[in-house]
């Protein structure tokens, strides 16, 4: 037998050996990153973080109006906000216009 045939095939052998290796390395890798419970052997995720509710509004507006380009559509516009301030103006001017209505109604009787 020849010796540098069988110093090739260990080489051969060790190449093949290591490959394994690097694979079960990757497994093992894999799942060391899990977060596994040790009680109930339930895998958990990792913390999500927390959106605001904005953010959610601007990227939900962002995908109907995707989808309506998509399908031909007008793009949906955004729901009208009325501030604080405004709605107690309108409220106020409601209250005024009641409280003379009824003043007129006393008026008349």
């Amino acid at each position: 037998m020849n010796l540098s045939h069988v110093v090739n095939q260990l080489e051969t052998e060790r190449k093949h050996v290591q490959s394994e290796l690097g694979r079960l390395d990757a497994a093992i890798d894999a799942l060391t990153a899990l977060h596994i419970n040790g009680s109930n052997g339930i895998v958990s995720s990792p913390k999500r973080r927390t959106m605001s509710a904005a953010s959610r509004k601007a990227i939900s507006l962002a995908q109907k109006a995707r989808w309506a380009r998509a399908n031909g559509q007008a793009s949906p516009k955004p729901k009208r906000v009325m501030s604080v301030s405004a709605r107690r103006k309108i409220a106020a001017a409601q209250k005024a216009r009641w409280a003379a209505w009824k003043a007129n109604q006393k008026k008349a009787a």
